[in-house]
């Protein structure tokens, strides 16, 4: 049986597709490309959230909830132009400028590897694997509650 193809896939199939590419970058210590990896995985969970949001508190279609995703330039324009801002609820607010902190973090580190040809380490790639999970923990389980980011075990574990 053939695989669906990527582009047809749900979020978090995109998600869990993306960690499991995670899994075989580290087996093979492509620590740059993981770091690049889990940032995408971070950032499919962010339109998850927003996509979410938009549907339960709006009337916006979904092609213009695409389009500000688009143009909201990557997770840290989505946390800061998109996320936050829509939350009301003070207490979910603070949770959310928590991950944009984190967001923040494996932005600058995909950018310098991205943008400026930076290369990491394997402390590094972890550190960053590890916000990112977070990240997809703290915007998908509220709209998904059985969602389970699963690991490959013997490539993920530190």
């Amino acid at each position: 049986m053939r695989a669906t193809p990527y582009n047809d896939r749900s979020d978090i199939d995109k998600i869990q597709s993306q960690w499991n590419k995670i899994g075989g970058l580290l087996s093979r210590r492509d620590w740059s490309a993981a770091i690049v990896r889990a940032s995408t995985a971070a950032e499919i969970a962010a339109n998850i959230a927003v996509r979410k949001k938009f549907a339960a508190e709006s009337h916006f279609s979904a092609d213009f909830v695409s389009g500000l995703l688009k143009r909201a330039n990557g997770i840290k324009g989505k946390f800061s132009g998109l996320i936050v801002p829509a939350e009301n609820d003070d207490a979910l607010k603070a949770a959310l400028v928590a991950l944009e902190g984190l967001a923040d973090n494996i932005n600058q580190r995909r950018n310098a590897i991205v943008h400026q040809g930076a290369f990491s380490e394997e402390p590094e790639a972890r550190e960053v694997i590890g916000w990112a999970r977070q990240i997809i923990n703290g915007l998908v389980l509220p709209h998904h509650p059985d969602f389970i980011l699963q690991d490959k075990p013997t490539t993920m574990t530190p």
